[in-house]
Formats: C-alpha cells, structure tokens, sequence
C-alpha cells in the first residue's frame, strides 16, 4: 500500500506569537520525526503551506515572512510543496492528481491546526477513497473563542483526535505511526 504524509501548515505565523499552537515545541519535534521516518522507508512527503491572497491578510498574506514553511521542515527532503488558499489541502489543488499519479492509497496528516485545516484534509480525504492516519502528537491547536463560545485547545484538539478516530483516521502517535 502506497503512502504519502502531508504536512500541513507547518507555518512561521504559529511560531511568530500571532496564532500560539499549544505545545508546539513538542507537535514540531514530532512532525520532523514523522518526516524522517517517512524519508527513510520510501514515504513520499508533500509540505503544504495555506496562503490568503490579500496584501492586507491578517495572517499567511502571500509571500510575507508568516506564510513561509517552517524552515526547519524545508530543509528535510520533500516531494512536492502545494500552497493552498482554503482549509481542504484538496481544494483547488493539485493534490488529489498528485496522490493518484503516485498510486498512492493513505495519506498520514500531520500539521496544524488540528481542527481547521487537518481536519478538513482527512474528511476530504476519505471522500476521495483515500485511507486516512491521523498523527495525534504531530498536530496541533490553539485556545479557539468566537461568538459560539470558547474551548481550550488541549479540550479542542482531544475532540477532534475522537471524531477522527469514530470515523475519518486511524489515529495514532507518532511512535506508533513509525513502527507501521
């Protein structure tokens, strides 16, 4: 069975301050060990960054500082980097041709944030008839208030890793993803 891993915005604006991920020192380490493993055994890497194509962005504005791939996640060696401008890493991308092109079956998601644009990815994916690994310690959230309400984002990121593991993703560690 043919895999990719996608790593999903692993972004400077998550690291700058402007959008804190919870215990990214850790979900970071984790992602360069999927990385790695997945270089070693023949695991085709796709790096895929979210850009909004506005000068004035907020966040991610094309070409700014915020919107470049984590150098440290560059540097390792990739397939392929897709820039994408929704949450779905499919949306209007060139992934999904890519995958197939490749013959590839299940795609491992690692990335951030857990509840927006990973999770997005995996249900996208497996309406495309892709298998989905879901990595639990290489994603990551942020603390999430609107006018809905609030939750914590240890609280937010469990509840996704659960509605994940009920019906999208296998969901697993790192650890456990490296000895598959």
């Amino acid at each position: 069975m043919s895999k990719a891993l996608l790593v999903i915005d692993v972004q400077n604006e998550y690291f700058t301050g402007k959008l804190p991920i919870h215990d990214r020192d850790d979900s970071l380490k984790n992602i360069l060990k999927a990385i790695e493993h997945a270089n070693a055994t023949g695991i085709k890497v796709v790096l895929i960054k979210h850009t909004i194509p506005s000068p004035d962005a907020p966040v991610f504005a094309v070409e700014s500082f915020g919107a470049e791939i984590k150098q440290e996640i560059t540097q390792q060696p990739h397939n392929l980097i897709i820039e994408k401008h929704l949450p779905g890493s499919f949306t209007g991308t060139p992934l999904e041709e890519w995958l197939r092109s490749n013959q590839i079956e299940t795609v491992a998601i690692c990335g951030y944030m857990t509840h927006m644009c990973c999770d997005t990815t995996s249900r996208q994916a497996v309406h495309l008839g892709f298998k989905v690994e879901f990595l639990s310690d290489a994603t990551g959230t942020l603390d999430l208030s609107n006018k809905a309400g609030s939750v914590d984002a240890k609280t937010l990121h469990e509840t996704i890793l659960v509605v994940q593991a009920a019906r999208f993703a296998d969901v697993l560690t790192t650890a456990a993803w490296c000895q598959l």
